[in-house]
């Protein structure tokens, strides 16, 4: 399937048409928001709830969004085409413009959802865990940090990405400097303990997860209770399940902490199967 490029104002344009000037402070600056959505019968899953943390994310950097029907209608546009047999990340992006001034940029991406993505929902992910470098509540008192903010300022997650890469290694956790598992670097944590199918709190500053979110509000539907708490990622190895999630690669199984194993869990189909990934 090929991959779907829409330009706010433009429409649809071929996936390899320039769109982005050299001074554009998405790129220079990493000054801008995205969100990454699963496409599903041809739709956006959770659109509503990406677009308010879209919207969230924004007025954490002052950027001036366009407005949710123009984003609507970007969404609408880029799955217009879309096969609904075919499982796709729909990726929106906002800039804040050029240097010299202007308006915001916009745009849309689609593609396939990546066969690495699908081994590790289908297998499971090992991961190792990285400090932040601060206390889990450090971000409360520091607005500056954007925490909660989904920015385009992703480049200590990519590098925290390959670090795990290349020593063989899915993904990571990152760990507060205190000791606390907070977040994947493009993933919430969810666990399973007991009947409580926990993540941890937002007050940290961890990017409030639409999948993890969606998860909790269902878990009565699966006879578990919600909670969000925190949790060191020693205790996560006694848990009934641990996972990272996201709209993307949906949900991953943790079967490695720090090369020690987790058990297997049950209960992993019925997570995915809660949230209408595939098994």
């Amino acid at each position: 399937m090929k991959p779907v490029l829409v330009v706010l104002g433009r429409g649809e344009v071929p996936y390899d048409t320039p769109v982005l000037h050299a001074n554009d402070l998405g790129v220079v600056r990493g000054d801008g928001v995205f969100e990454t959505l699963n496409v599903r019968g041809g739709r956006p899953w959770l659109l509503d709830e990406h677009l308010a943390r879209m919207a969230r994310s924004a007025q954490r950097l002052e950027l001036p969004l366009p407005s949710r029907d123009e984003l609507v209608q970007l969404a609408e546009q880029a799955c217009a085409s879309w096969p609904a047999d075919v499982e796709g990340a729909l990726r929106l992006v906002c800039t804040r413009g050029r240097e010299t001034g202007g308006p915001v940029t916009c745009y849309a991406t689609l593609n396939p959802i990546s066969p690495q993505i699908l081994r590790m929902r289908r297998e499971g992910i090992r991961i190792l865990t990285a400090s932040l470098g601060f206390a889990a509540e450090a971000r409360k008192a520091a607005p500056w940090l954007l925490g909660g903010a989904k920015s385009l300022s992703y480049a200590v997650n990519m590098a925290s990405q390959r670090w795990a890469a290349n020593q063989g290694y899915d993904d990571v956790l990152w760990v507060s400097a205190d000791g606390y598992a907070l977040e994947g670097p493009t993933s919430t944590l969810v666990w399973l303990s007991g009947d409580e199918l926990c993540t941890v709190p937002t007050d940290t500053g961890i990017l409030a997860g639409t999948t993890a979110r969606f998860l909790l509000d269902h878990a009565a539907e699966r006879g578990w209770r919600a909670a969000e708490r925190m949790v060191r990622p020693a205790e996560l190895e006694t848990t009934d399940g641990a996972w990272l999630v996201s709209s993307a690669r949906g949900i991953a199984a943790i079967r490695e902490i720090d090369g020690r194993k987790l058990p297997e869990s049950p209960h992993d189909a019925a997570l995915r199967s809660l949230a209408g990934f595939p098994n």
